[in-house]
């Protein structure tokens, strides 16, 4: 009976010491196959998306391109699918408050996985707490689009090899390629003219002196405008002195003013412009002096005969020279032409 005992104790023994060992054989398994660390390692976040690709659970979470976890639940919360993961608790302070989470493929033909973006500096998510997530388009969305992309180009081939279009021209279009061709070889000319000094430009960027000419041009240029912004000269002085500023606005005043008592009817200027009376007078004076104007350019009165008429001006000029000789006679003789006499009765 004791031997008994003894042998069912070694197969006791035995049996514990293989189920420990399956144990942690499955222990170290499940560490190695999920990519993670430990259980007591990990910590769990949540994600919410739109669509999440066909991913699984057992998917790989990485961080910046680094494996960092796995996907534990894929479930539905209303229209969104809530994605738990669970993650290396050593990175925690770079899965932040600005971190962005998305779907992507291993390949095309590959699983989906759940990337996040770095953001260290931020907030650390909380057990069990939710990350900014961003939705991608999905791989049927980019087989799509290659597919319209690729519809466009064979229609961009179809419209060059039927001459439709600015390049199907160029590449169909014997003299469209020909004036092409030529248009190089112009511009083949005048480079080389530029570069061998010939014409304007080729001075000016070959020859020193007229370099030298523009940079002394530029240079007094310079030089004149600092002398306006220093204030120095006519210009200078009219752009920066404050008294001519005042002045130049004194007599725009003045003037202002001027217009306006103008407008006003006020002073001889203002009652001209607005006195439709003195207006009329004036109109009537200068009608008047025409009709004058008129009359002594018709010769009409003794001014116009004067104007006019040559003999009257001749008898008047010789009655004024025998005048003045009359005058002057009486001067040297005048007992000659004054008597006086007296009688008494």
């Amino acid at each position: 009976m004791p031997r008994t005992r003894s042998i069912a104790w070694s197969q006791l023994k035995l049996g514990i010491v293989g189920v420990v060992a399956v144990g942690l054989a499955a222990v170290l398994i499940a560490a190695v196959g999920g990519q993670a660390g430990f259980f007591w390692e990990l910590y769990p976040i949540k994600l919410q998306f739109r669509d999440v690709q066909g991913l699984k659970s057992g998917a790989v979470v990485r961080l910046s391109g680094k494996d960092v976890g796995r996907v534990e639940a894929v479930d539905f919360v209303g229209e969104l699918v809530e994605v738990t993961c669970k993650v290396d608790k050593d990175v925690r302070p770079l899965i932040t408050n600005g971190s962005v989470a998305s779907v992507g493929a291993l390949s095309l033909l590959g699983e989906s996985f759940v990337t996040i973006k770095a953001a260290p500096g931020g907030i650390s998510v909380p057990d069990w707490g939710y990350v900014r997530t961003a939705d991608t388009g999905s791989i049927s969305s980019l087989t799509e689009t290659a597919s319209t992309a690729m519809s466009d180009a064979q229609k961009l081939l179809a419209d060059v090899r039927a001459s439709r279009g600015t390049l199907g021209k160029l590449v169909t279009d014997d003299a469209l390629y020909t004036e092409l061709n030529q248009f190089v070889a112009s511009a083949g000319e005048v480079t080389a003219r530029l570069n061998t000094g010939k014409g304007t430009a080729g001075k000016l960027i070959n020859d020193p002196a007229a370099y030298d000419a523009l940079k002394s041009s530029l240079e007094n240029l310079q030089q004149m405008t600092a002398r306006i912004n220093a204030g120095q000269g006519a210009l200078g002085r009219f752009l920066n002195d404050e008294a001519m500023g005042k002045s130049l606005s004194g007599t725009m005043t003045n003037l202002e003013q001027t217009t306006g008592r103008l407008n006003r009817g006020e002073g001889t200027m203002g009652k001209l412009l607005t006195d439709r009376q003195l207006y009329d007078r004036l109109d009537q004076v200068t009608a008047r002096v025409n009709d004058i104007a008129g009359g002594l350019a018709g010769g009409e009165g003794t001014a116009g005969q004067l104007l006019h008429n040559k003999q009257l001006y001749e008898n008047m000029n010789h009655a004024v020279t025998e005048l003045r000789g009359l005058l002057a006679d009486i001067r040297k003789d005048p007992k000659k032409f004054l008597r006086v006499s007296v009688s008494i009765f």
